[in-house]
């Protein structure tokens, strides 16, 4: 497993790959993504501006983080994975079926430009979370920066295979959103030490269950 370092004045690749064990292709691909982010960004929003002079920190670590956390095989299911963070990622890096859930139809055009460039397969999905519906049920669920925990755990549910497990990157406030989400559902929960986010967390859950309120 991979561990929180400290971070040098600029992160680019070179930091990146200091930090992730990585190979000379992957690095490549990774490359692509980034340079193709800073290309699309001067005409289209698709991260925060003031992340994108440490894309490689703010985006491609903390999705490439996920990574040693999937290590069974089966469908991976990326909930608005916006400009491809984590689920593109995760598919630069080897990961294999993988679905990308995405609305807006510009995002999911980057990312398609970015796979193209690539050569990497993954299955791009533009629409609403609520409106996909899986060939078979996920082995995995990821998610970043998308809505609260318990909304999380609301579109997951109906998409996650018995065993399946939900990988969610959080922030600071953790703590409030397990305390809110635990108000309504019965879930295993362990909690791994982010490496990109101090104070952050990459959220393992699964044995999902509703809870039943007999007012």
């Amino acid at each position: 497993m991979w561990v929180m370092s400290k971070k040098p004045q600029h992160f680019g690749s070179d930091a990146f790959a200091a930090q992730i064990d990585v190979s000379r292709e992957t690095l490549k691909r990774l490359t692509i993504l980034v340079d193709r982010l800073v290309e699309w960004q001067a005409k289209i929003n698709l991260v925060s501006k003031n992340t994108l002079d440490d894309a490689w920190h703010r985006h491609v670590l903390d999705s490439a983080q996920l990574m040693p956390y999937l290590s069974e095989p089966g469908p991976l299911v990326d909930l608005g994975s916006g400009a491809g963070f984590p689920g593109l990622v995760l598919a630069l890096m080897g990961r294999d079926n993988i679905t990308l859930v995405e609305s807006n139809g510009k995002k999911c055009a980057f990312m398609r430009e970015v796979l193209r460039s690539t050569g990497v397969q993954a299955t791009i999905f533009s629409g609403r979370i609520e409106d996909y519906s899986p060939p078979q049920p996920a082995q995995y669920i990821t998610a970043r920066a998308l809505t609260s925990l318990d909304n999380l755990i609301e579109l997951s549910q109906p998409l996650l295979a018995k065993k399946g497990v939900c990988f969610f990157l959080k922030g600071q406030g953790v703590e409030e959103e397990l305390t809110t989400t635990r108000q309504k559902w019965d879930i295993q929960v362990k909690k791994h030490p982010s490496l990109s986010n101090l104070g952050g967390a990459v959220l393992e859950i699964d044995n999902i269950k509703a809870i039943t309120r007999h007012d």
